[in-house]
């Protein structure tokens, strides 16, 4: 056994470790000045039904009690959440104010009810107090919690406020509905030693893999674009962040990870947990590749998780993930119709409040199907016509008697990047005009059109005209080329900050509100780190061997790699891990024998090997051959960049 020199060792961890008009994405984001060009004016949102108030009895339906514990903090006395950020949409009156659209202001005001509400016998609901809502089904002696919230810190509130209400009941059981963080996150604050051999945890099929892989490739891309989304870097306010339009925000606590003990895997498949009865429907591909909907038959409620929601949702989100798939959405919606009308008195989800009465389920379900649908359907019409994903967004419009429904409106998706979704499933990034095969980056493109139209005071001159014109979305293309070209050029920040602004305070989706004033606080005060949620040692450890080497691969500087040619071998446990780094890639193989061409071996435990990656040296761990070559391997290894510039070079 050599040691490795802690230095050395310790040197390559470091480096690897607004317009007249009301701008709604709804339908189109046009101007008055666009109408020119043949474009049609924005839908306006005040022409809804504003005198339907149903949504507002149902979500104060059942309440019990309102969580007054204050602000919500970590151990390190980080606040993870603070109910009381939102209580100017509760105690707010009249109308919406001039900075936020009167649709927006709507679900927002609704989404600030928080507290204790019982759904119906048996079943509970803790909202307002994490992005998500944890549902609480009492059994025969103890509970069920449905998707205990983002952080352990907000789900262990959660959990209080529910037993200061309706007792010390333990916990039973633990459902995941699918493999979003912000519904199994806070799962250490319901079971915080874990499942246990009698606490059964029930997921859908494939539930890890999907739970932690976007944590491995891009995460930390996902994650930097994630606080645009969720605007978690602005302080709540009406002109500033007023929620997601899913829920009010992320929360930033401990992020933990108890693995499922029983896998979910087919339609009409039924348990019984503490003696309640469930009978899953499985929809993989709609929300989540792996999601799952459940009927409580003896209690005549049934779970939507994420797949029927107060909003439309994100065919793709704009953090980044895989494109989903809006047909297979719709198609599992039709058969949820079938199983559940006449079968459900009361529907919930994960997010916002419940739908009550069967006709009202059945209303729900296919308005939310025909959305997708339709979206999915007459995109791909005008593909095969042969009109481009922006084309088709630009002029794309539901049904009058769709776009009307409260529910079907862009508060969290939109039809424009909805559309666009569709789009890149089914053809990808091309358009297939040859001019945009291969254009210039960001950078030089823009130094191409400030110099095309005269140098940056001319750019800024011409943003002005189309800002007085009403062209607020040629005005930001114009100036977003002026600040590419000269990063320093503070009238011209100023100006698109502006932009930004009243672009934001328009909108009717909260994401892009969200992204719109989140940029203008960056090109005002540049690109500060901020708080996010953080990963506890559950993700790292239900990480497989296989993923944490494909966690490395993506992390390889190519160019940097090209003349090492070396090859390494884990030894974990009865398997053998063989890693080679050539040609700038890292591959990997296993089986049950030491690879022949190793240069180094090393022994020791899936802790260990999380350490060295951590950093933490490699104590304990034996080595045999050169541990040079580890080293090697670590210096070419890029960080992850955590608050790289988006709205500037």
């Amino acid at each position: 056994m050599t040691p490795m020199n802690r230095r050395g060792f310790a040197a390559a961890a470091a480096g690897a470790a607004a317009a007249a008009v009301s701008l709604n994405p709804q339908t189109v984001q046009a101007t008055s000045g666009s109408r020119r060009s043949g474009t049609p004016a924005p839908t306006r949102t005040d022409g809804l039904p504003y005198d339907d108030t149903q949504d507002f009895a149902d979500a104060r339906r059942g309440f019990v009690a309102a969580f007054t514990g204050g602000p919500i903090t970590t151990d390190d006395g980080t606040v993870a959440w603070n109910p009381d950020a939102y209580r100017f949409l509760a105690d707010a009156e009249g109308p919406a104010p001039d900075t936020v659209d009167p649709s927006l202001w709507r679900q927002a005001r609704l989404l600030s009810h928080q507290g204790l509400y019982r759904v119906t016998d048996r079943i509970y609901q803790v909202r307002g107090l994490d992005l998500s809502n944890m549902t609480i089904v009492e059994g025969d002696s103890g509970i069920i919690v449905i998707d205990p919230l983002i952080s352990a810190e907000t789900a262990a509130a959660a959990l209080r406020l529910y037993r200061d209400h309706r007792g010390e009941r333990p916990v039973r059981a633990m459902i995941y509905t699918h493999p979003h963080v912000d519904h199994f996150g806070g799962c250490r604050g319901v079971l915080p030693d874990g499942a246990g051999e009698d606490i059964p945890v029930l997921a859908p099929s494939g539930f890890m893999e999907h739970a932690v892989s976007e944590n491995v490739y891009a995460g930390p891309a996902m994650s930097r674009r994630a606080s645009y989304m969720y605007g978690s870097r602005l302080p709540a306010g009406a002109k500033a962040q007023v929620g997601c339009g899913l829920g009010l925000t992320v929360s930033l606590g401990t992020v933990g990870l108890i693995p499922p003990t029983r896998s979910i895997g087919s339609t009409g498949e039924e348990v019984t947990l503490d003696g309640v009865r469930i009978r899953f429907q499985m929809t993989p591909g709609t929300e989540c590749q792996e999601e799952m909907n459940f009927l409580f038959p003896d209690l005549r409620a049934v779970c939507m998780a994420e797949n029927a929601t107060h909003t439309m949702h994100n065919i793709v989100t704009l953090r980044g993930a895989q494109v989903r798939d809006a047909h297979a959405w719709a198609g599992y919606l039709t058969e949820s119709i079938g199983l559940y009308t006449g079968a459900a008195d009361v529907a919930f989800a994960s997010h916002h409040w419940p739908t009550w009465g069967n006709d009202e389920i059945v209303a729900l379900l296919t308005h939310q199907r025909d959305l997708y649908g339709y979206l999915h359907d007459q995109t791909v019409r005008q593909i095969n016509q042969g009109l481009n994903g922006t084309e088709i967004a630009e002029n794309f419009s539901l049904p009058p008697q769709l776009e009307a429904v409260w529910a079907n409106r862009g508060y969290y998706g939109s039809i424009s990047h909805n559309v666009k979704a569709v789009y890149q499933r089914y053809m990808g990034w091309f358009d297939g005009n040859p001019a945009h095969l291969w254009e210039h980056p960001p950078v030089e493109e823009a130094r191409r059109w400030v110099e095309t139209l005269g140098g940056q005071a001319a750019v800024r001159a011409r943003a002005r005209h189309y800002t007085d014109r009403g062209d607020l979305r040629f005005a930001v293309t114009l100036l977003n080329h002026a600040v590419f070209n000269d990063p320093e050029d503070k009238r011209a920040r100023r100006d698109l900050a502006a932009l930004y602004t009243r672009l934001g305070h328009r909108v009717e989706n909260a994401v892009w509100r969200n992204f719109y004033l989140t940029g203008a606080q960056e090109l005002t005060h540049g690109v500060t780190p901020g708080t996010s949620a953080a990963l506890g040692p559950d993700m790292h450890q239900a990480l497989t061997v296989s993923q944490l080497i494909d966690g490395l691969a993506v992390r390889v500087d190519g160019p940097k790699a090209w003349a090492i040619d070396l090859a390494i071998d884990w030894h974990i446990g009865d398997e053998y891990w063989h890693l080679r780094l050539a040609n700038g890639l890292l591959t990997h193989t296993s089986g049950p024998r030491p690879a022949a061409d190793a240069g180094l071996t090393m022994t020791m435990t899936k802790a260990q090997l999380l350490a060295v990656l951590a950093g933490r040296g490699t104590d304990g761990i034996r080595m045999d051959g050169d541990p040079a070559l580890l080293t090697r391997l670590l210096s070419v290894l890029d960080k992850p960049a955590a608050a790289f510039p988006i709205v500037t070079p």
